[in-house]
């Protein structure tokens, strides 16, 4: 079951030794099938069985509405997937597309006239967690975890732990994946512009680069080789569906964006919080993570990102509402602050740093993290991988998270100057 398979290539090279390898998720270290999850939809669902908290029952969405509203998801985050790669993929179409919201930690999925709601969370100790709700009015609706969804998200390409997936596959007119091989997974930052968002609807503008989104059939695949953008640079969906059926009309380029970074991200926070708990359990020390936290670090710092060759800009308020979240420092500057120029974030540090599943990774695991990321933003580190890192921007980002990110160690607050030799 491809719960969140969110449906648009491929990572430049293996993020670390052993990246792909599944790993046993429900032995006695992590347990994954049997541990209480503890993260906002459970939350949300302790609330509601206790009757502190109500869903409303809209006539035309049911519950998405409130669910969104009650789980802080905006409504300008919304994207539109039409390739059949989801557990109700019998309901998606080119003209009934799933509609996906999200936030730094929850997925809900939306389709019109589909008897189930897609909830997906970012547990901070276990990783992704499948939820579904039923569209039927009932005095206490009830989100009930899945795991069937594993068959799909606990796999090579989600980093061999429970994760998000997003693909970009070509499709047939009805939106059926036409050739599993012309699927590029997982899409992140790093993939090629030209790869990204086949089976989605992608309003925006984006220049002379080209992408898979808004094409549907062989026909428009072929038209596109020799019209490049023939299907890109919309501002309107109005010719593939009726706009009327979601929250909103529109499928927003840079929630794409945002959406592509932080999947895989934390995915790798989920697999470095497995990697570290098995490692203390066994041996009292994670001296051995040196591989994958090297990798960590500099997907957290866009290393290798694809940069942009034309200017991106948005059609909903998504980039606005995102942008305001922050956190600041007292020159106003955020991880959230966005580019779009030559790249997506202005202070290229993944603003996941901030979140609950971050801040859940052991303290020694974090210590690995931490010293790995200092090393780079001091200047210390002088390897050719991170020129794209003018003195200036890692001087920002340092400044940055010694204003707003709590618990760093001591060494962040002194001048680059002052530790480069430490």
């Amino acid at each position: 079951m491809a719960l969140f398979c969110l449906g648009a290539g491929s990572i430049i090279a293996a993020d670390f030794q052993g990246a792909s390898h599944l790993f046993p998720i429900d032995e006695d270290s992590i347990n994954y099938s049997k541990s209480e999850p503890d993260n906002a939809v459970a939350h949300l669902q302790k609330k509601l069985a206790s009757g502190e908290v109500k869903l409303s029952f809209d006539p035309h969405f049911g519950y998405l509405p409130s669910v969104i509203r009650e789980l802080n998801l905006p409504a300008s985050s919304q994207m539109l997937v039409f390739s059949k790669t989801s557990m109700q993929r019998e309901r998606i179409s080119p003209k009934n597309p799933r509609s996906i919201f999200f936030n730094d930690d929850v997925y809900a999925a939306y389709i019109p006239g589909a008897p189930l709601m897609e909830i997906s969370v970012a547990d901070p100790k276990l990783g992704a967690v499948f939820y579904t709700l039923e569209q039927k009015e009932n005095v206490r609706p009830k989100f009930k975890r899945t795991d069937q969804c594993l068959e799909c998200h606990a796999s090579s390409k989600s980093m061999g732990v429970p994760g998000h997936l997003i693909r970009s596959f070509e499709t047939d007119e009805d939106g059926v994946v036409t050739d599993l091989g012309t699927g590029i997974s997982p899409v992140n930052d790093r993939t090629p512009f030209e790869d990204r968002w086949g089976g989605w609807y992608v309003t925006g503008l984006h220049g002379r680069q080209t992408h898979r989104g808004n094409l549907i059939g062989p026909a428009d695949f072929e038209r596109q080789l020799k019209e490049p953008n023939f299907a890109g640079n919309l501002t309107n969906l109005s010719r593939f569906l009726e706009t009327d059926k979601y929250l909103s009309p529109h499928s927003d380029i840079v929630a794409l964006m945002v959406l592509e970074h932080q999947t895989h991200m934390h995915n790798y926070i989920t697999r470095l919080n497995y990697e570290g708990t098995v490692m203390l359990k066994a041996y009292g020390h994670v001296n051995y993570l040196r591989s994958i936290v090297n990798g960590f670090v500099n997907y957290m710092l866009f290393a290798e990102a694809t940069p942009l060759m034309a200017r991106v800009k948005g059609t909903s308020s998504f980039q606005v509402d995102f942008q305001k979240l922050g956190p600041k420092d007292s020159k106003g500057r955020s991880l959230r602050e966005m580019d779009l120029e030559t790249r997506l974030f202005k202070y290229p540090c993944s603003f996941l740093i901030y979140s609950d599943s971050f801040n859940a990774l052991a303290e020694p695991v974090k210590e690995k993290v931490y010293a790995r990321l200092y090393e780079i933003l001091s200047g210390k580190e002088t390897s050719s991988t991170y020129e794209y890192l003018s003195a200036e921007i890692r001087s920002a980002i340092l400044e940055i998270l010694r204003e707003t990110k709590p618990g760093l160690p001591e060494y962040f607050q002194a001048s680059p100057d002052e530790n480069v030799n430490r």
